[in-house]
């Protein structure tokens, strides 16, 4: 049985809102940059990185790609591990990242972004966007902002 949590139309209104929330806790964007979580956070970032320009009339927003694989508590399982392509041609040191990915389930994805993260620097600030929080399976205490 497969279920729909969003339509068509229910996904462009909620995208378009987190959109507008961005813009409305960043309005300057002079430090903040959007980094999405790869494979499936991209996604989501790639849409809501345009809907932010689009909105603020098309500034620069510094935009990255994520790849945590090697971060994952479970990298030395059995399991054959193909990494993604991390992109982030900028420091976060001092700014305010914005990770971004589609599922909140056990905030483990979450806490290997993080470690990740450090590599590119230190960030003032990191804010999470999740499309779907499945906040009743979290195993970790990581929330959604």
């Amino acid at each position: 049985m497969v279920k729909t949590l969003l339509d068509n139309r229910q996904l462009n209104i909620t995208m378009q809102r987190l959109a507008h929330q961005i813009v409305e806790n960043h309005l300057s964007f002079q430090d903040t940059v959007i980094i999405g979580i790869q494979p499936r956070g991209i996604h989501l970032s790639d849409r809501i990185h345009r809907m932010v320009r689009e909105i603020i009339g098309g500034g620069p927003i510094p935009y990255g790609k994520l790849d945590i694989t090697f971060y994952r508590d479970d990298v030395h399982s059995n399991e054959i591990l193909v990494p993604a392509q991390t992109d982030i041609p900028f420091s976060v040191q001092d700014k305010c990242v914005i990770l971004v990915d589609d599922v909140l389930y056990t905030g483990r994805t979450i806490r290997s972004a993080m470690d990740a993260l450090i590599d590119f620097g230190r960030p003032r600030k990191v804010e999470l966007l999740v499309l779907v929080d499945r906040r009743f399976s979290r195993e970790l205490p990581i929330e959604p902002d």
